[in-house]
């Protein structure tokens, strides 16, 4: 392999995009599939909120000089916000990661959420002018537009406008939550005891996606009762256990026929289906679509 072909396969390995989608509304994509850190610095000033996503691996957003550090992990989320002081990107992106970062300006912010502005806590009269900061877990249907965005091969002509289009499907997702939850009141939130049964039971359903346990089985084996379960995963990861499963499946099938080293039956059978047509119809209610023509769209 020639320098030429060494530096046109670094380029493939390792891609960072800009795109801004309107006024004070910009996209980030970062992707470094090769096996170095990657670093990425970007000047944001202090009237922009930062809402960060990772993907896939490992990165790491330093501040202050590199005097402190703080590390995002898969499928792990991060908001910034300090009105009082510019927050530029210093970040490291680990090898074989992938990040999304969306910015958007306070002024923008408070225009899509003006009417429920008491609902997002930092908008609140009493802390829109503190600093602000949150991390979260990402969810599956919060995942589907993130890689829609670090995997956008369309023409680059309606690019802006998908972005834009996907930019406030992910912050709708991100800020979802039921109509009687309090989160900011909400005493289960505060027993991490109650929060690390509630992470256990997600990890159950994962892992035993194809045949997962009932309800109460599941709330047995994670030592809660049936009521607190439900409230509870609904709290954390702003669904029922069952829909958020069903989300994960969907994601995780749709990953595994990409792969192309499964037909639809095989993938179907791994997420639980006993048979295709079953698979078929759970796919095409999540994407509109069968996996067939999902497959021949991707071509």
């Amino acid at each position: 392999m020639n320098n030429q072909e060494i530096a046109k396969k670094n380029v493939a390995e390792r891609s960072f995009t800009e795109t801004q989608i309107d006024d004070g509304f910009l996209v980030f994509t970062y992707k470094n599939d090769s096996n170095q850190v990657e670093k990425v610095t970007r000047a944001i000033d202090c009237d922009y909120i930062q809402f960060h996503f990772c993907v896939k691996g490992l990165s790491k957003f330093l501040f202050n000089e590199g005097r402190y550090a703080l590390n995002i992990q898969e499928e792990n989320s991060l908001l910034l916000y300090n009105p009082q002081r510019d927050l530029p990107i210093n970040l490291e992106v680990n090898p074989n990661s992938w990040m999304v970062s969306l910015m958007i300006s306070i002024k923008k912010f408070h225009g899509l959420f003006s009417q429920e502005a008491d609902y997002i806590s930092f908008l609140n009269e009493d802390n829109r002018d503190k600093k602000y900061y949150k991390d979260g877990v990402i969810s599956p249907s919060m995942a589907i537009v993130l890689n829609q965005l670090i995997s956008f091969n369309l023409n680059q002509s309606i690019k802006s406008l998908y972005f834009k289009g996907k930019a406030f499907e992910l912050l709708s997702l991100y800020f979802n939550r039921s109509e009687d939850a309090d989160i900011e009141q909400c005493p289960f939130l505060v027993d991490e005891t109650n929060v690390i049964k509630i992470r256990k039971a997600k990890d159950i359903i994962i892992s035993r996606m194809a045949e997962p346990p009932s309800l109460q089985e599941l709330a047995d084996e994670i030592g809660l009762n049936l009521k607190k379960l439900k409230e509870g995963f609904k709290q954390i990861y702003g669904d029922s256990v069952f829909s958020f499963l069903f989300d994960y499946k969907m994601e995780f099938a749709r990953k595994l026929l990409e792969t192309g080293d499964h037909n639809v039956t095989e993938v179907g059978h791994k997420v639980g289906y006993s048979t295709s047509s079953h698979f078929i119809a759970a796919f095409k209610k999540k994407y509109g679509t069968t996996p067939k023509k999902y497959l021949m769209s991707q071509a």
